[in-house]
């Protein structure tokens, strides 16, 4: 779901995150991922004795899995900032283009939106926590907590200014909910001065925070 907010809204909640954009205190909800945890260890155990997969494949998986960072993501922007012609695949299918470079885009289709000065984009999963986790690696905490994922949506300009990203009056801001089914990333805008920098150079501009759009990238 993706959608767009107008220009004005009623600004009536504190500012409930720190510059981290991390909630200062969890809510009940957030403290009931413990017990979903516990349940995943127990489905785990459960496949295990089964015979569905054994211990090491598991480990494996994991260790895959907790390898992916945003480094990821960034490599998949400074191509794009350099090509055009990428740029443009990747946002017509994000999963084919990000398949180019040799990266695994994971099972759900991968959605690319471009900020431009125009509009600013801005991902979140209001159900639970879906996230392109393998292009970005592990979701922050704050991501995943209930107080982002219901404000991020009623009131955007308000959390990102809580992130330091004030958006002009003028800039539209659309929040693009993930799903089961579909992951977003954010593409961001190419910070000025940058024209002579390399690829490689570009990436380390790039952040997990601006891949999420809850800011920009900055030049160095």
């Amino acid at each position: 779901m993706s959608t767009e907010h107008p220009h004005n809204h009623s600004h009536d909640h504190g500012h409930d995150h720190d510059h981290s954009g991390a909630p200062k205190q969890p809510d009940t909800e957030d403290r009931a991922l413990t017990y979903h945890a516990a349940m995943a260890d127990a489905v785990a155990d459960l496949l295990i004795a089964k015979g569905v997969f054994n211990a090491d494949e598991l480990r494996a998986k994991i260790e895959t899995m907790q390898s992916r960072t945003p480094a990821l993501g960034a490599k998949v922007v400074a191509r794009a900032w350099v090509d055009d012609g990428f740029k443009q695949r990747l946002i017509q299918d994000g999963s084919s283009a990000v398949a180019e470079l040799g990266l695994d885009p994971g099972p759900a289709p991968l959605t690319v939106v471009e900020n431009t000065a125009e509009t600013h984009n801005v991902i979140v999963c209001t159900l639970c926590s879906c996230y392109p986790v393998f292009l970005l690696g592990k979701s922050p905490d704050w991501y995943k907590s209930r107080e982002y994922r219901s404000r991020v949506v009623r009131e955007p300009r308000t959390v990102l200014a809580e992130f330091g990203t004030d958006i002009a009056e003028d800039q539209a801001v659309r929040v693009h909910d993930s799903t089961a089914d579909l992951r977003y990333m954010v593409l961001p805008c190419r910070p000025e001065g940058t024209e002579n920098l390399s690829e490689s150079e570009l990436t380390t501009l790039v952040t997990r925070d601006s891949l999420i759009g809850v800011i920009e990238c900055k030049s160095e």
